[in-house]
């Protein structure tokens, strides 16, 4: 059972610390609805260098306990995030339990950098870093490879937090498949407190698509020239390639987004792209410089805006300890 609730710690208790990484689409490519109600993709996911942080401590008893704090710049504050088992943490520890005999009570303290519902994969990452933490804490003995395919359950871009690095997902984002991508890009990330849904904004490409008669291709695939400029780290050649099928719906629900993307335009960046379903948004940068330029450009014009790179490792292990 999961609980927000002040939890007892065992005393000399043990404690996991893991940080998990957000990302960014760099090209997502949306095909129609299947009959199971998902629809096909084909993506580029990049994994960015914010992370979130998952403490997983040993409690007395056998409850999974959470709790919430925000670091950084958010979009929303960190109450928002429920402290029961919606919280896709919790139902990541919930599914290795069942996994583990013999296994502890455990309480969960996650920190917060990524922008919550931003279309960036924070809840994601929370759950791959509870995988890893409680994996150690428990001794479940699973291996990276066995985690990633426990994490299919939870959502396609669970996998990707444990994986990092840079992928292309197919299916629906769970069909991982590596890539190379070694040089940094680097990026100025704005978030916004817009709250889109992601199955809304999903719902809304397919009003505009058959308001339009456009009729996807049922096997989305990646622009191999994508691919390219990412191993070359040719952020000149990327930028005309950034492409979301779903940023037109994004921008139809939240019409603001669409003001953020132009000032981003007007003040310099590469190009913009909305990361996912939104409301997020990423800027490609020519290098560290450049977008510590524009990270203070757009801050100057009242938005919120921090610097990243990736590609970023997955799921790592900062520390263990006795609490």
């Amino acid at each position: 059972m999961a609980s927000g609730r002040t939890v007892d710690m065992r005393s000399g208790a043990r404690s996991v610390r893991v940080r998990a990484p957000g990302k960014i689409n760099v090209s997502l490519t949306v095909g129609p609805p299947r009959e199971d109600g998902y629809h096909g993709i084909a993506s580029v996911f990049l994994a960015v260098s914010l992370y979130e942080e998952v403490t997983a401590t040993e409690t007395s008893g056998d409850g999974i306990g959470v709790s919430v704090n925000g670091e950084g710049t958010l979009n929303l504050p960190a109450a928002s995030i429920p402290l029961d088992r919606t919280n896709l943490a919790v139902r990541a520890a919930e599914l290795l339990a069942e996994l583990s005999p013999g296994r502890t009570g455990v309480h969960l303290d996650i920190t917060k950098r990524v922008p919550i519902a931003g279309g960036m994969g924070g809840g994601s990452a929370d759950a791959a870093a509870a995988l890893l933490a409680c994996n150690a804490l428990w001794g479940s003995g699973f291996t990276r490879d066995e985690l990633a395919r426990i994490a299919v359950d939870l959502g396609a871009d669970v996998p990707f937090a444990l994986v990092g690095g840079t992928a292309v997902g197919l299916g629906v984002g769970d069909r991982l498949t590596p890539a190379i991508s070694k040089t940094p890009l680097h990026w100025v990330l704005v978030p916004s407190d817009y709250g889109l849904s992601t199955p809304e904004v999903y719902r809304t490409l397919d009003r505009i698509r058959d308001r339009e008669g456009i009729h996807p291709d049922p096997q989305p695939a990646i622009d191999p020239a994508i691919l390219g400029a990412m191993r070359a780290g040719d952020a000149l050649g990327l930028a005309p390639l950034l492409h979301n099928d779903l940023q037109r719906a994004s921008i139809e629900l939240a019409p603001g987004l669409g003001d953020i993307l132009e000032a981003g335009k007007t003040a310099g960046a590469l190009a913009g792209i909305v990361s996912g379903s939104g409301p997020t948004i990423a800027f490609l940068t020519q290098s560290s410089g450049h977008a510590a330029e524009l990270e203070s450009l757009l801050e100057a014009e009242g938005l919120q805006a921090m610097t990243v790179h990736g590609p970023a490792h997955g799921a790592r292990i900062a520390t263990e300890s006795a609490a």
